[in-house]
């Protein structure tokens, strides 16, 4: 099953999430804030989540599917799958002020068509301050059930920029994720579709003489070197590596965790582990994050003790057999179940994520946090509650202060979705 090869209605991906209760000028962007202090566990469950902005659906978009970034005056970032002037997406920017609702400007709507449709993911800011990202339809690479096969797109302060429509051939199709850099400003993520053996690409988008080129580095085969582009965005290490995972695919058809090493102009790809299944974790959806000895860790949407997803940690070899263990087997109950989410640290050694589903009664999903020396996890905070958002699955964000920041897919005041601030 590939559960993230995306749709692209707000019913639709709601449908996504095996979870109940799912209700069928740009001025300014701003510089990439510098790297944040993490915080620490703090006492007990915590207290304070808020609703920051709810969407309509309408020209402000709605069906928020995406992490958020802040710049350095703390507005945050994201994309809509949905609304917008022409019904197909948007990219927002939210102002930050003492009480919600923040004040939302769109800086992009997709017009369905050359500029894009349904965007995933959000957006990244790159070294010159302009925020890039991808649709999963739309552009002029092609016809993917008749409404294009996605692209690369960048927003400067005055226009976007298309850097790549996807073809649905060898190049892939439908990414769903957001971008990493490189040190030069070149642009890699990937795709769930497409490539020689139609199980995705891992692909890298670059400058030369004043055009934009993309070309794959990595086509999967579905077999050991694993299969399906993730959610998450890929990791670089101080060596210019990047780090990611696979959907399915490995030697278990559960997944894989993979490095790319970069030799000259080619890249080359080896499978670090490949996921079991039960009791094992299985089928990871977010990104990897990194610890100051290079042990990586993430979520998985199943396996786990109970089916229900895990949270993993890796102690990767390049060469030699990489050591991975569960630290959390998800429950599916009141701890949540089903993370599709990128990890953030805290200074004491835990790891704050999100889940998909589980959680309340409605199982809206959850924001958690996982001691990566005892494995110990603690709900900090069940949605789908009142106005309350339902449904994160991109993780979250933390600025300077310690607060979090995410998204989700639906709930808030119109059921279109919501961006949340949480304070330990």
């Amino acid at each position: 099953m590939k559960a993230f090869r995306f749709a692209t209605s707000a019913a639709a991906i709601c449908a996504v999430v095996v979870a109940a209760g799912c209700e069928s000028p740009h001025a300014g962007i701003g510089a990439p804030a510098s790297a944040l202090p993490p915080t620490g566990a703090h006492g007990q469950a915590a207290t304070s989540e808020r609703v920051l902005y709810s969407f309509t659906g309408g020209n402000d978009g709605g069906n928020a599917a995406t992490g958020v970034v802040l710049d350095a005056q703390g507005n945050l970032y994201g994309s809509t799958v949905v609304g917008g002037a022409d019904g197909c997406g948007t990219v927002f920017k939210l102002m930050p002020q003492a009480s919600p609702p923040w004040p939302e400007t769109v800086l992009q709507s997709f017009n369905c068509y050359f500029n894009g449709k349904s965007p995933h993911g959000g957006v990244a800011f790159d070294s010159h301050g302009n925020l890039d990202g991808t649709t999963v339809a739309g552009g002029s690479g092609g016809s993917c059930a008749s409404d294009g096969c996605g692209l690369v797109y960048q927003l400067t302060p005055t226009t976007e920029n298309v850097l790549h429509s996807f073809t649905a051939g060898n190049d892939g199709f439908g990414p769903g994720g957001g971008v990493a850099f490189d040190r030069a400003g070149n642009i890699y993520g990937t795709t769930p579709d497409g490539g020689a053996y139609s199980e995705g690409v891992i692909y890298e988008v670059s400058r030369i003489a004043r055009r934009w080129h993309e070309r794959v580095i990595h086509a999967f085969s579905g077999g050991k070197d694993g299969g399906v582009g993730s959610l998450g965005q890929l990791l670089a290490d101080a060596s210019g590596n990047f780090y990611g995972v696979t959907e399915e695919g490995g030697t278990h058809s559960a997944g894989t965790v993979f490095k790319l090493t970069r030799r000259g102009k080619q890249w080359k790809l080896t499978t670090l582990y490949a996921f079991a299944g039960a009791p094992d974790a299985a089928s990871p959806y977010g990104g990897l994050v990194a610890d100051s000895t290079g042990k990586l860790y993430g979520t998985t949407y199943y396996g786990g003790a109970h089916g229900m997803g895990a949270v993993f940690e890796l102690i990767p070899r390049t060469h030699g057999r990489s050591r991975e263990s569960v630290l959390y087997s998800f429950k599916g109950g009141s701890d949540g179940s089903s993370s599709t989410s990128t990890l953030l640290f805290g200074s004491s050694g835990e790891l704050y994520g999100t889940t998909s589903a589980g959680g309340g009664s409605c199982g809206c999903g959850t924001i958690f946090a996982v001691n990566a020396a005892s494995g110990k996890e603690r709900v900090l905070h069940a949605f789908g509650s009142g106005g309350d958002g339902a449904y994160p699955y991109y993780g979250l964000a933390q600025d300077s202060s310690g607060n979090f920041y995410g998204a989700t897919v639906a709930g808030g005041t119109f059921g279109q979705g919501a961006v949340f601030e949480f304070t330990p």
